[in-house]
C-alpha cells in the first residue's frame, strides 16, 4: 500500500516538473544557508578551542579594559604593572608587548603592518609554548637591538620583491636586520606582522612607559584560578581598568559571541525555507485543484481520507527531501568553498568538515519542512466528497 502511495506521489511530481522543481528550489536555498552557515561556525569554534589549546593551559593573558585584540588599542597597563605581576613570583616568566600599526619600507617600496615589541629575553621561550617555530633564521636574543623577526606571509606576500633572511628592511623609518621568519600560525593577522624588540619598539612608538598586554607563563603544579586572583589582587586600584583572562575564559567568551552569530545567521537563512515552504503549500493546493476530479475517482472506487492524506503528505514530503539533499549538497559545498578562501586569504586554521549528524539534520529538517507544508492541502484534499470532486471540471 505505501509503494502505491509513493508511486501516486512521485506520479504528481513528474506531471508538473517545472512548477516542481522551483518550489524544490526553495527548500534548497533555505537548507543550504543554514548547513552552510552551521558548517562555518562549527568549524570555527572548533579550529579557536584547538588554537586554544595550542596556546597553553597555564598561561594567563593581562590587558587593559577593552583590548580586544591588535588594532584595538586601550590604554591602562604601564611598565609598574608588569612590575607588579612579575613580583607575584609564580610565573616562569612574563611577557609584556606594545603593538602599532607601522609604515614599512623594502627596496623603497612602503607599505603598513602591524609591528610588535616584545621582550628578546623570553621571545624564544614564548613561541615555543605556543609550538610556533621559525622556518628560516633564529628568534631574537637578549641584548639585539635593529632586529626583526618575520611574521610567515610577510617574506612573499607584503611586497613585490621577497624578503630574506639578513636583508634591510625599514619599520617607522628605522633600519631593522631581517633574523628570522616564524612558520605559519594560520592567521593573517599574526601571519603579516613584525617582531621587534620591546625597548626599541619603545623608542620608535614614542611610548616609554605604555604597555598594550602582557603574558605569563604560570609555573607548573599551580592552581591557574588562585594565580589568577592573586594578579587581580595586586593590581587592584581605583580605575580598574584591566582585565586578567586564562586561555578556557577567553575561548568561552569567543563561543558564546559565536554562538549568537550562529543563532542569527541561522534565523535569517530560516526565513528563506519558510518562504521554500510557503512554496510547496502553494504548490500543494494548486495541485490539489486540479487533481480533484483523480481524488472523486479513487474515492468512488474505495479510497479512504486516510488514504488520500498519506499521498499528499508523502508528495510534499518527497519535495522536501529532494530539496534537502540538493540543499545539503550545496551547504557543504559552500562551506568548504569558504574554507578554501580563507586559507588563501591568510586564514588557514579554519577547517571545516561534513558532520554525518549536520548531513542527516538537513535532511530530516528539509523532509519535516515539507510534510508540514502540505499538511492542510493533504487534509483539504483528503475532505473532498466524491461527487462534488468528480462534478470538478
Amino acid at each position: 500500500m505505501i509503494q502505491d502511495f509513493i508511486e501516486f506521489a512521485i506520479n504528481g511530481i513528474r506531471h508538473r516538473k517545472l512548477r516542481s522543481w522551483l518550489t524544490i528550489l526553495g527548500i534548497v536555498i533555505g537548507v543550504g544557508a543554514i548547513i552552510a552557515l552551521i558548517s562555518i561556525t562549527q568549524g570555527l569554534q572548533g579550529s579557536i578551542e584547538e588554537q586554544f589549546e595550542t596556546f597553553g593551559a597555564n598561561r594567563i593573558f593581562i590587558a587593559p579594559k577593552g583590548f580586544q585584540g591588535p588594532g584595538s588599542q586601550s590604554e591602562g597597563l604601564t611598565k609598574e604593572d608588569v612590575e607588579t605581576v612579575e613580583g607575584v613570583g609564580d610565573f616562569e616568566y612574563v611577557t609584556p608587548f606594545l603593538f602599532r600599526t607601522e609604515e614599512i619600507e623594502f627596496k623603497n617600496e612602503v607599505k603598513f603592518t602591524t609591528v610588535f615589541g616584545m621582550e628578546a629575553e623570553n621571545l624564544e621561550k614564548f613561541f615555543g609554548d605556543v609550538d610556533v617555530e621559525t622556518t628560516e633564521g633564529r628568534f631574537i636574543r637578549g641584548g639585539e637591538k635593529f632586529v626583526a623577526l618575520l611574521g610567515s606571509r610577510v617574506p612573499t606576500d607584503i611586497f613585490d620583491k621577497e624578503v630574506r633572511i639578513r636583508n634591510t628592511i625599514k619599520v617607522a623609518s628605522e633600519d631593522f636586520k631581517v633574523i628570522g621568519i616564524l612558520e605559519s600560525q594560520g592567521n593573517a593577522q599574526d601571519d603579516n606582522s613584525i617582531t621587534i624588540p620591546l625597548d626599541i619598539a619603545r623608542e620608535i612608538f614614542d611610548e616609554p612607559d605604555d604597555v598594550d598586554g602582557m603574558m605569563a607563563q604560570v609555573k607548573s603544579g599551580l592552581s591557574i584560578e588562585t594565580v589568577q586572583k592573586r594578579i587581580e589582587r595586586r593590581l587592584a586600584r581605583d580605575d580598574e581598568n584591566f582585565q586578567v583572562l586564562t586561555a578556557s575564559q577567553i575561548a568561552e567568551q569567543i563561543t558564546q559571541i559565536l554562538g549568537v552569530f550562529q543563532i542569527v545567521l541561522v534565523g535569517i537563512a530560516g526565513i528563506s525555507l519558510v518562504v521554500g515552504g510557503i512554496g510547496i503549500m502553494n504548490s500543494m493546493y494548486t495541485s490539489v485543484l486540479e487533481r480533484t476530479r483523480e481524488i472523486g475517482i479513487m474515492k468512488a472506487i474505495g479510497a479512504k481520507n486516510s488514504d488520500i492524506l498519506y499521498i499528499f503528505l508523502i508528495e510534499s514530503g518527497i519535495i522536501g527531501l529532494i530539496g534537502g539533499v540538493f540543499g545539503v549538497a550545496l551547504g557543504i559545498g559552500i562551506a568548504f568553498l569558504v574554507e578554501k578562501i580563507a586559507a588563501q586569504a591568510g586564514f588557514s586554521f579554519l577547517q571545516i568538515s561534513a558532520s554525518p549528524f549536520l548531513i542527516i539534520f538537513g535532511l530530516l529538517f528539509a523532509v519535516m519542512v515539507g510534510i508540514l507544508s502540505g499538511t492542510l492541502p493533504a487534509v483539504q484534499a483528503s475532505k473532498l466528497r466524491p461527487v462534488e470532486a468528480l462534478r470538478y471540471e
